[in-house]
């Protein structure tokens, strides 16, 4: 898939499938969330070309991308994938939480009572007559 020799950055955006729509993309390059070779640009006209590296701010991470090839529309993403070279760093790991370890059992005794358990005393106490 051989693209032309340079892109508008809200087209290569939109065809790596970093953002969802075209106005997406534009919007991203004129909200200065997007840096070619380091320098911020506020244009979505912003042509850029191979070997060109990206850096874009998206709301939960960063990525950055080494332009590889010019796209000629949005395909699939393993097609989306031969644009560019994924150079981002790993994501930080995540912290070791104790709510993440817990599961939904419990030991007998403990906590609320079941249903069954909840019966089991109205019988006793004569409520459920």
């Amino acid at each position: 898939m051989t693209g032309a020799a340079s892109q508008r950055i809200d087209k290569w955006l939109f065809f790596a499938r970093v953002a969802k729509s075209r106005t997406l993309a534009a919007k991203l390059a004129q909200g200065g969330h997007v840096r070619v070779n380091g320098n911020k640009i506020s244009q979505a006209s912003q042509e850029i070309k191979p070997g060109d590296v990206l850096t874009v701010a998206l709301e939960r991470r960063v990525i950055v991308y080494k332009v590889v090839d010019c796209g000629t529309r949005r395909g699939p993403a393993a097609e989306a994938r031969l644009l560019y070279e994924d150079l981002s760093p790993p994501p930080p790991p995540r912290p070791d939480n104790a709510l993440d370890r817990m599961s939904g059992t419990r030991d007998p005794g403990a906590g609320r009572p079941t249903k069954k358990e909840r019966r089991a005393v109205d019988k006793l106490i004569g409520e459920g007559d």
